[in-house]
């Protein structure tokens, strides 16, 4: 390797551990693809070539080569074809690459190969890949930050997204979710005359009910129709049973839980048979979710929010109460960025004071039970460690019933006005990381229940050094009135801002929010010379899909992946991705406030920009315009 591509192959090698990718540098460590090297010399005559790392991931050969500067990342002969001449498969990172793949693919028994042409370093590079199978042309790929999509565990979705354009298993679970929910939302509304936030209470007390079948307490072929006891009473018994076996506490929790779901059994329309269905809406909607979404929650060991996506799509099909709440549930890919970002651990408190569904709760709670060493302190984690307060009563129900469908019967759970509670008595719950999406819009109405006054609340709560992150507008960063000015000095007087991650606009897809995640560490004190990051996470790899909503695409595990880097300064970006700055509590906390153009252009930016200057004079010139410029003639 040449020495001015040291750098380069170092950091390259550093984003493959990063991945848990394992490929041999200069060779491989696979006997068959190593003979093949072995005539692979990039001069044609036969001998010994290596490429810069190779290796094999599942059943894929994976290449790589890379150059030092980015003029040398990809050369193409004049019809667009890529130029395989000696000198290019010398000089260039994408022709050597794909150069090595196709030797590969032709001298041994593998059908697959992942060719990366990389340039540039870690701030400014490219990383080019391109898929062969063994013919002579090759697919062009997007380009990544990482290599994140192709290790084991990613590397099966990537081909079926990426090279064979198929959905996932898991797309289509996510489609036949959203299918299922609005089919749900028909049948609540047809058969059952319910209100909006009525639908969830059925949806999650009847999911209670099914948890007591494995008991022996609960019978879908017990619900009847019986006038004298109903098919609510028979519901409402199994839930009791579920919130006792649950052990949920203390009673006052329980008997407001039972209150919220006894409209299953006050209903008169939903315990009558439908002539229709030939049983009642009740037994309806019993054998729907135990098909369509029971099994999904008792055996998905995932951070999806079932509840909350149902409830979310309720909201959206029936222009609910929600937006004008200010409740905007958070998706499940925020959820799970959450607890990457401040890197959650197994020891750490979680407390969400606007738990909604239990979202942030749920997702923290799993990576937690992934890092946890054993079973005593995933018990402690599921008991004692992940707390809420949300203040609508319904969706505190839902979120309760989230969590004990989740295996946590114990969360410490309760129905309260978080801004009405004494910060200082907040602080014994001990908790060292707050999560928090407050309700929007609030401000307009009161100012103290703007989005920052939540966020100091929250900040006063924690315990010394805690980490916080929230979700909230873009606008809350940037101190629209004189109170929320005030708070913004107040949150640096006694806390540290770390960064803001501008997110993509579509993220609260049909609500009109552009939203951000801020990051901060409780307790502390904001030093003058703090350096803090300000990101454009905008294009995050989600998109909107007709009929769908908001969808993740092939690069959003690269493109997260990116930003974790960027965040723990593993990797630095450009100023158009990060700024890193001190900061005022007068300035805008956003990326955009503090952004600033410090890439110098390439050559060929230059040669590019004096050529449009030219033509555009010379054009000027020939319709007798040449006065516009001085020292031209005017033709005239």
């Amino acid at each position: 390797m040449a020495k001015k591509e040291i750098k380069t192959d170092l950091w390259v090698n550093d984003l493959l551990k990063e991945a848990k990718i394992s490929l041999t540098a200069q060779g491989c460590s696979i006997k068959e693809i190593d003979e093949a090297l072995k005539t692979a010399s990039k001069n044609g005559k036969g001998n010994v070539g290596f490429p810069e790392y190779c290796g094999v991931v599942k059943d894929f050969v994976i290449v790589i080569e890379d150059k030092a500067s980015i003029d040398k990342q990809e050369k193409y002969k004049e019809d667009g074809i890529l130029d395989t001449s000696v000198k290019a498969i010398q000089d260039y990172a994408l022709n050597g690459a794909y150069f090595y793949a196709k030797h590969i693919l032709e001298n041994t028994r593998y059908k697959k190969a992942l060719a990366f042409g990389i340039s540039g370093n870690e701030k400014r590079h490219i990383i080019q890949p391109i898929y062969l199978d063994g013919r002579e042309y090759f697919i062009k790929l997007p380009q990544v930050e990482s290599f994140i999509s192709f290790n084991k565990d990613n590397i099966d979705e990537y081909y079926i997204r990426q090279i064979l354009n198929e959905d996932t298993d898991e797309e289509k679970t996510t489609q036949e979710l959203l299918k299922d929910a609005q089919e749900l939302h028909e049948y609540l509304r047809n058969y059952g005359n319910l209100r909006d936030q009525e639908k969830p209470l059925v949806v999650s007390g009847i999911l209670l009910a099914l948890k007591e079948i494995e008991h022996g307490n609960f019978s879908i072929d017990r619900l009847t129709g019986d006038e004298t006891k109903t098919d609510g009473k028979k519901i409402m018994e199994a839930i009791e049973s579920n919130l006792k076996r649950s052990n949920v506490s203390p009673e006052t929790k329980k008997d407001k839980l039972v209150t919220q779901f006894k409209i299953i059994e006050d209903t008169p329309k939903l315990n009558e048979i439908d002539e229709y269905l030939g049983k009642t809406p009740l037994k309806y909607y019993t054998e729907f979710l135990y098909d369509k979404l029971y099994k999904s929650i008792k055996y998905n060991n995932s951070s999806e929010d079932y509840l909350g996506r149902f409830y979310g799509e309720f909201m959206s099909y029936s222009g609910g109460d929600g937006q004008s709440l200010g409740i905007v549930l958070t998706p499940k890919h925020i959820c799970d960025l959450f607890s990457e970002l401040i890197n959650i651990q197994p020891s750490d408190v979680v407390f969400d004071p606007c738990c909604g569904t239990g979202g942030f709760l749920i997702s923290a709670m799993h990576s937690m039970l992934k890092k946890a060493k054993n079973d005593s302190q995933k018990d402690n984690i599921k008991q004692n460690q992940l707390h809420g307060i949300e203040l609508q009563p319904y969706m505190f129900t839902i979120a309760t019933t989230n969590m004990i469908l989740r295996g946590d019967g114990k969360s410490n759970l309760v129905c309260e006005d978080f801004l009405k509670k004494n910060p200082s008595e907040l602080q014994l719950k001990g908790a060292t990381v707050g999560m928090m999406n407050p309700p929007y819009s609030q401000g307009k109405k009161s100012p103290e229940l703007c989005e920052l006054s939540f966020t100091e609340h929250l900040l006063n709560s924690l315990t010394k050094g805690a980490r916080c992150i929230v979700i909230v507008p873009q606008s809350s960063m940037t101190g629209k009135n004189n109170y929320e000015k005030i708070i913004k000095k107040n949150i640096l007087k006694y806390h540290t801002l770390e960064g803001v991650i501008t997110l993509n606009n579509d993220t609260f897809y049909g609500v009109g929010t552009n939203p951000c995640i801020a990051i901060f560490t409780a307790g502390k004190p904001h030093p003058k010379d703090k350096i803090c990051k300000f990101i454009d996470f905008s294009n995050d790899g989600y998109e909107v899909q007709k009929h769908i909503g908001l969808v993740e695409t092939d690069v959003a595990k690269d493109k997260k992946q990116h930003l974790i880097d960027v965040w723990n300064d593993k990797i630095e970006a450009p100023t158009k991705f990060c700024v890193k700055t001190t900061i005022e509590d007068t300035d805008e906390w956003l990326h955009s406030y503090y952004y600033f153009n410090d890439e110098i252009p390439e050559k060929e930016d230059f040669e590019k920009t004096i050529a449009d200057y030219l033509t555009f004079e010379f054009d000027m010139i020939t319709h007798n315009r040449g006065y516009l410029f001085k020292g031209g003639e005017d033709n005239e």
